[in-house]
């Protein structure tokens, strides 16, 4: 079939054939479609949308596109779980959430991506940790889930090449948005892992893909319906993306956050609370536990007996990672030259902050890509980052910058500063655990 026909077809609003969607992705896979003719469908895609069936056969198609990994005969004693996020500022679950569940008795062979659009990337995180293989391939997988219970990868070659491909082409081409697009992105790297149970974090507010909760419930509902339908028990959660998850944004700042948080150091309240819902969703959902109560009060003694950061540790050393990284991760983690205070101008409370712009302003800073292939500073970012409702004094830090260089750290806080809107009352405080959805 000629990729122009196909995309034509789409671009006046028709609906694909299941020969046209495996044409497509096929051509993603043998490169016969090009990086033009990929961003083309895409963008009808999203404009025009695709009808259930679609969205059905374009998972299928792109988790076929490779292997689909099998784990009879692993002989691992526990059921086989995942989490995934559709992606925010700050959101470093998926680093507190994988050995959290290890050390309840789960296993996490967790796909995980790279930055998209304004967000961070759980891989972008981990490649601060030095020597940390994100590209491990299967058999270094394997080995990481006997050691650690968990390990938190990259797609290999293997692994629905298809969406590896399409996915770099989203993340440059405004077209990160497309609810069948994402649906089919993230549940085929998960059907190809072979798993038993799966949470979804789906965001919604100003920093969030679906800025909308509509848009998010739709999310949402699609991902849990085409997900149940291929034969993989999934649940979803709409969480707030309002403001920075956690204090931090970037990705070595993110990585001793949540190695902080693991040691009990130091736990923002509304990551604990999204952490451990989402947690112990998998663990009902894999049978761990017997009802919500049992899951949470596991999860709580993962953390408390310090089990979860045991196995954090031990599955940064099986994928390369230094072996005493969570006794010492400020010396691991590369620090960004120029640290400095951004400064409140005025006393007050703090209402809102532009969520998405924060994100950007991380990638201005150099902690994420304007195109595909662009390196990435992992030691800048913002730290220390004031939440909502928070009371800060005039000439104290709303946030501290990490900056490659010192005009970059003066732009960046003068950026932060008219993104965070302060106010002489305190506000009502934000929930962010919104909807159920599934189960």
């Amino acid at each position: 079939m000629l990729a122009q026909e196909i995309i034509r077809h789409k671009r006046d609003r028709g609906t694909l054939s299941a020969a046209q969607i495996d044409a497509f992705v096929g051509g993603l896979v043998d490169g016969s479609w090009s990086e033009g003719q990929a961003a083309a469908l895409a963008m009808a895609v999203c404009l025009n949308g695709m009808t259930k069936a679609e969205t059905v056969a374009l998972t299928r198609a792109m988790t076929h596109s490779g292997e689909v990994l099998d784990w009879a005969g692993a002989n691992l004693p526990g059921p086989l779980l995942d989490k995934h996020s559709t992606g925010g500022v700050g959101d470093k679950v998926s680093l507190l959430l994988a050995p959290i569940v290890a050390a309840c008795g789960g296993f996490v062979p967790m796909i995980s991506g790279r930055g998209l659009g304004h967000t961070g990337g759980t891989l972008d995180k981990l490649d601060s940790i030095p020597g940390y293989q994100t590209a491990a391939d299967v058999s270094r997988l394997r080995g990481a889930l006997r050691t650690a219970g968990c390990a938190i990868v990259g797609q290999t070659a293997a692994l629905a090449p298809a969406d590896r491909r399409l996915y770099a082409v989203r993340d440059v081409t405004a077209t990160v948005e497309s609810v069948p697009l994402i649906v089919a992105s993230i549940l085929s790297k998960k059907l190809a892992a072979g798993l038993h149970g799966l949470v979804m974090d789906v965001k919604t507010g100003n920093g969030a893909f679906a800025a909308e909760i509509g848009m998010a419930q739709q999310l949402a509902s699609s991902i849990v319906q085409v997900a149940q339908g291929a034969g993989l028990p999934t649940r979803a959660w709409i969480t707030d993306m309002n403001q920075v998850l956690g204090h931090a944004c970037g990705n070595a700042v993110e990585v001793l956050e949540a190695v902080e948080f693991l040691q009990g150091t130091r736990r923002d309240r509304r990551l604990l609370d999204v952490t451990r819902t989402l947690s112990a969703e998998l663990m009902t959902l894999g049978k761990l536990a017997h009802d919500s109560d049992a899951a949470l009060a596991r999860v709580d003694e993962a953390l408390a007996s310090g089990a979860a950061l045991e196995h954090f540790a031990r599955m940064v050393a099986a994928l390369g990672g230094p072996a005493d990284f969570c006794d010492h991760p400020a010396r691991h983690l590369a620090g960004a030259p120029v640290q400095r205070p951004v400064l409140a101008p005025r006393g007050g409370w703090v209402l809102c902050m532009a969520t998405r712009d924060i994100g950007l302003a991380v990638i201005e800073l150099g902690g994420g890509r304007r195109r595909t292939g662009d390196a990435v500073d992992a030691r800048v970012g913002f730290s220390a980052v004031a939440g909502i409702g928070q009371r800060v004094e005039r000439g104290e830090p709303l946030a501290w910058v990490h900056a490659a260089g010192a005009v970059a750290a003066e732009q960046a806080g003068t950026t932060l500063l008219g993104l965070i809107e302060l106010g002489d009352e305190p506000p009502p405080a934000p929930p962010v655990l919104l909807e159920r959805i599934g189960g």
